[in-house]
């Protein structure tokens, strides 16, 4: 195989790579957001709502 195809697939799995760990770290920190504000809600006596996906309904957190 040419060199070039080589460093052209190189840099077309590396864009790959970088792309997944971006997309994976802004799933991450959102869930951690979400955490974090139920947490400040529960120390401030306030209950969470969360969307039940079968009803449509909110209801609060069960943790």
């Amino acid at each position: 195989m040419p060199p070039f195809i080589v460093l052209a697939l190189g840099a077309l799995g590396a864009a790959a790579l970088v792309k997944r760990l971006a997309s994976e770290s802004r799933r991450v920190n959102a869930e951690l957001d979400a955490r974090r504000e139920g947490e400040e809600a529960r120390a401030a006596g306030r209950s969470t709502l969360r969307r039940d996906p079968v009803t449509g309904d909110y209801r609060p957190q069960d943790r």
